[in-house]
């Protein structure tokens, strides 16, 4: 049976964020979403019983220490240049950033499509496409470029030792 045909799973955990939804096949991440408020539909049962230590206690122990890195196993779906852009978000230490333009010239790519592709991610905070920066300024974070996701953005940068008196 490929990966992709598998059936996933969605868990909901509690972060300093608000709820993640973290959908998940196979032992593998295939996305995570930042829910704004309690959604229903997803039952408040405790993770031991669901067998999903595997996949909070990563997120848990980054929560604790920003300089952690999220290592999980992913299943991340998208074109072949998203991939590439994904994967070098991954090389990315906590606490350090990088910007969009610098990706580009590292891949052979635009400024835009790169940013087209951090858009794209499935998986932010895991693929910390949070650690992308505009020549001036946060840009943007989930496909926004105000609002909640900057907040958002702003909270992950500063937990992993981030100065951001710029911003």
């Amino acid at each position: 049976m490929r990966l992709m045909d598998t059936p996933l799973v969605q868990t909901r955990m509690d972060s300093p964020l608000g709820w993640l939804r973290l959908s998940h096949a196979d032992g593998r991440l295939v996305s995570l979403d930042f829910l704004a408020a309690k959604q229903p539909g997803f039952l408040s049962i405790p993770l031991r019983a669901l067998g999903h230590e595997w996949l909070c206690k990563p997120l848990l122990d980054y929560f604790t220490d920003g300089h952690r890195p999220i290592a999980l196993p992913l299943d991340l779906r998208g074109t072949d240049f998203q991939r590439r852009v994904w994967q070098a978000l991954l090389q990315i230490p906590p606490g350090q950033t990088r910007s969009y333009g610098q990706l580009a010239r590292q891949l052979g790519s635009s400024a835009q499509a790169v940013g087209n592709a951090c858009r794209a991610n499935p998986c932010p905070l895991v693929v910390p496409c949070h650690r992308v920066l505009a020549k001036q300024g946060l840009g943007g974070y989930c496909g926004q470029t105000q609002g909640e996701q900057l907040q958002i953005k702003r909270w992950l940068l500063r937990h992993e030792g981030v100065g951001l008196d710029w911003v």
